[in-house]
């Protein structure tokens, strides 16, 4: 296989599902040349070091270290603190309630606040409220009597095809802690709370569609040989798919694949199946309620995907071999997680400090995020050759196992 690598100037958009701007690493299978074939790689000039689970924009491009306090002082470093507890809540309601879009769609004349609650059907001194908080918080412009929210905040509150994108994040932050009510008694007992409500699972599904991005413009990137291997067509299976939102993406990008979800919840299971049909794709992908150790067709993969799933098993392990059993020989596994970090220096970051506010609510409802070796544990464990392991750009990691071809 021949790898040419091009940098995104070219404007080549080959695996994003939909357009955006904001392309990274995008991968495409151009033709064969002399038996092999050729992958072309499409990539910023100067790649960035961005690990996306950093909101502070001017960490973006320059990694993610967050020393303590930073010379400031302790009230002033708490009170920012407390601040971000209300631009969270901000930016929640205006991604609910469709502020953020309908001041989008205004562009640059941007909205009076009783004329962007009439837009959005909202109530006019709530959202006149909203707007000068807006404001305060540096979430949009408020002058001239007109609010405007800047490009780049809406983009990346917004656009769910970017690996940049961070509202699923404040969704699931915001619906998440709706639920600890029972936090305090979890502390004092170890008991978690076990079942969350179906707005939970849906909070989920926003939240990973920001890793279906990582997945087709960074872990694509790193696997170009799977790149070539789906082009050919195969059969798929999604192991724990909630809203199926990966499968459609993959049904769009690779149209010769035959798609299968495995999913438990019997309200992701409605919405996944709703959401296929929605797409007109019935016909290519196959929503199964099932266990996911059981659910799929033994040796008869030829990719088995888990995306933001493998940690929140019962029994990993289990779940990888039952992955495993339905491969064909050739077939992979493909893990893509967040794990845990792994020291105190890496805890010591923005990304560290916002994975351990995630953690926090994983062990709250009785499963946990684990570090790089446990997922490799998981594996030998499951009985499976140790996996490849790839950190991505956006603080992702990719956990990679090939079955052989004959069979073992």
């Amino acid at each position: 296989m021949a790898i040419t690598e091009e940098p995104v100037r070219d404007r080549e958009q080959p695996v994003l599902v939909s357009a955006n701007e904001g392309l990274e690493r995008a991968v495409e299978v151009v033709g064969e040349a002399r038996d092999e074939s050729v992958v072309r790689i499409h990539h910023p000039p100067e790649p960035a070091d961005r690990r996306i689970r950093c909101i502070d924009p001017c960490q973006h491009y320059g990694g993610c270290d967050n020393p303590a306090m930073a010379g400031r002082d302790a009230f002033d470093d708490l009170l920012d603190s407390f601040g971000g507890f209300y631009r969270t809540w901000l930016v929640y309601l205006g991604l609910e309630l469709g502020l953020f879009e309908a001041l989008r769609r205004a562009g640059d004349d941007g909205l009076a606040p009783a004329d962007l609650a009439a837009a959005t059907g909202c109530h006019a001194a709530a959202v006149d409220l909203w707007a000068w908080a807006a404001d305060a918080h540096a979430l949009a412009d408020l002058e001239d009597g007109r609010l405007r929210v800047d490009r780049e905040i809406a983009a990346t509150l917004l656009d769910r095809d970017r690996v940049g994108y961070l509202g699923g994040q404040f969704i699931h932050g915001v619906v998440a802690t709706l639920d600890w009510d029972r936090m305090v008694d979890f502390f004092r007992t170890g008991r978690p709370v076990g079942e969350r409500p179906d707005r939970y699972r849906i909070a989920i599904e926003r939240l990973t569609a920001q890793d279906v991005a990582v997945f087709f413009q960074e872990a694509l990137s790193a696997l170009p040989e799977l790149v070539v291997d789906l082009a050919r067509g195969g059969r798929v299976v999604d192991v724990h798919c909630g809203g199926g939102r990966w499968l459609i993406a993959m049904a769009r990008r690779f149209p010769d694949l035959d798609l299968v979800g495995i999913e438990f919840e019997p309200d992701s299971v409605e919405r996944a199946r709703a959401n296929v049909a929605a797409a007109g794709l019935a016909d290519r992908i196959r929503i199964v309620q099932a266990d996911v150790t059981a659910g799929a067709d033994p040796g008869s993969f030829d990719l088995a995907y888990f995306q933001y799933a493998l940690h929140q098993l019962p029994d990993a392990a289990a779940g990888l071999r039952a992955a495993w059993n339905a491969l064909r020989p050739g077939g992979r596994i493909v893990v893509l997680d967040w794990p845990l970090p792994s020291d105190r220096d890496e805890f010591r970051t923005r990304h560290g400090e916002l994975i351990a506010g995630v953690q926090l609510d994983e062990l709250y409802q009785g499963t946990a995020l684990v570090t790089r070796d446990a997922f490799r544990a998981w594996f030998t464990d499951a009985g499976l050759p140790e996996p490849d392991l790839i950190d991505l750009p956006s603080g992702a990691s990719l956990f990679a196992v090939e079955r052989p071809t004959d069979g073992g």
